[in-house]
C-alpha cells in the first residue's frame, strides 16, 4: 500500500499544479515534495504527473487517482482536526464514578457549578459503592476513599480525612460521657452504613488500636444526614473533622475521647492513563483538586 503522506503530498501538488507552491503550503523543501511524488509513482508503477519546464499537468491516470484520493483525505484530515480540537477544547461526555457518600448536596453543587463553567461538557455520573472497572466500563475518572487496590490506574491525591467521636450538648445532658472507647457500647450512636442498626468503629491512639461494636437508633449512608442527627442529639457520631471543627469551636458539639480518632483515609481521583488526557478530564481534575470538599482536608 502506498505511503499516506506521499499520497497527501501528491494531492497537494495536483491541487496547486506546482511543486513549489505545494511545497510552500506544506512547509517542505521543493526537492522533498518532488522526491515523494516520484516515490509514489514508482510504487504504483504509473506516471501521475506530466512534467515540462513550463507546466505541470496530471496524466489521465493521475487525474483518476487524484479524484479517488482527494475526498477520503479530506475526511481523514477533518477527523484528525475534530479529534485534536476535542483534546484542546473542554467538550464531550465525561463519565464519573463516585461512592454513595458523595451523592449528596455539596458534591452535586460542585458538579452543577462545573457544568455551568463548561457548558460543552456532558456528565454521566455513576453513584455506587461498587468498585467499577474503569477501563471495562469506559469510565473517565473515579473518586475513591482509602487504600487503592488497582495499581494500573493513575492516582491523584485530593485530600485526607480523619474522624472524631462527637456528641451534642443536648445528647450529653444527664449522661456520663465515655472515658474509654469501650464506654461507647453504653451509648446510642448514629451510624454510617450500619447493619441492623449496628456498626464497628475502628479507633486509633498513636500505636494503640481498637475496634468497638456500637449500636443506635438510626443509620444512614452519607455524612450529611448523619451529622444532622448528631447535631440534633440523637446519639454519638463518628464524623469527619471537616463536619465538626467549627461546631466544636462554637460549643455546638463536644469532642469525646479526644486522644482517639479514626485512622487517616486518603481520597483519590483515579483514571486509566496519564497520556493525552482529553481537555474535559484535565479541567475536571483541576476543578476537583481546588474544590473545598466537606469530606476531606486539602493536601
Amino acid at each position: 500500500m502506498a505511503n499516506l503522506n506521499d499520497i497527501a503530498v501528491f494531492v497537494k501538488v495536483a491541487q496547486f499544479e506546482s511543486f513549489s507552491r505545494a511545497a510552500h503550503a506544506i512547509g517542505m523543501p521543493v526537492s522533498t515534495v518532488s522526491r515523494k511524488v516520484s516515490e509514489l509513482e514508482a510504487q504504483l508503477g504509473v506516471t501521475l504527473l506530466q512534467r515540462t519546464t513550463r507546466k505541470l499537468t496530471l496524466t489521465s491516470q493521475g487525474r483518476d487517482y487524484f479524484n479517488q484520493c482527494n475526498e477520503p483525505l479530506n475526511l481523514l484530515f477533518d477527523a484528525e482536526r475534530v479529534l485534536t480540537q476535542t483534546q484542546k477544547i473542554p467538550e464531550g461526555l465525561l463519565k464519573i464514578s463516585v461512592p454513595v457518600i458523595l451523592g449528596q448536596e455539596p458534591f452535586l453543587e460542585f458538579i452543577s457549578g462545573f457544568l455551568k463553567n463548561y457548558p460543552r461538557i456532558k456528565i454521566d455520573l455513576f453513584i455506587t459503592n461498587l468498585f467499577l472497572d474503569l477501563i471495562a466500563e469506559n469510565i473517565d475518572v473515579g473518586i475513591r476513599f482509602g487504600e487503592l487496590k488497582d495499581s494500573t490506574l493513575i492516582a491523584k491525591k485530593l485530600g485526607s480525612q480523619v474522624r472524631y467521636v462527637v456528641a451534642s450538648p443536648e445528647y450529653l445532658k444527664g449522661r456520663k460521657p465515655p472515658i474509654k472507647p469501650e464506654d461507647l457500647q453504653l451509648h446510642q450512636c448514629v451510624l454510617l452504613n450500619g447493619k441492623n442498626n449496628e456498626s464497628e468503629w475502628e479507633l486509633v491512639n498513636g500505636r494503640k488500636h481498637t475496634k468497638i461494636q456500637v449500636s443506635g437508633p438510626i443509620s444512614s449512608r452519607d455524612f450529611q444526614s448523619i451529622s444532622t442527627f448528631v447535631y440534633r442529639g440523637h446519639g454519638i457520631g463518628f464524623l469527619p473533622s471537616t463536619y465538626c471543627d467549627d461546631k466544636i469551636k462554637k460549643g455546638e458539639l463536644r469532642r469525646l475521647l479526644p486522644d482517639w480518632t479514626s485512622k487517616q483515609f486518603d481520597i483519590w481521583a483515579v483514571y486509566p492513563t496519564r497520556n493525552f488526557l482529553p481537555s474535559r478530564l484535565h479541567v475536571f481534575l483541576e476543578a476537583l483538586k481546588a474544590w473545598k470538599s466537606p469530606l476531606w482536608i486539602l493536601p
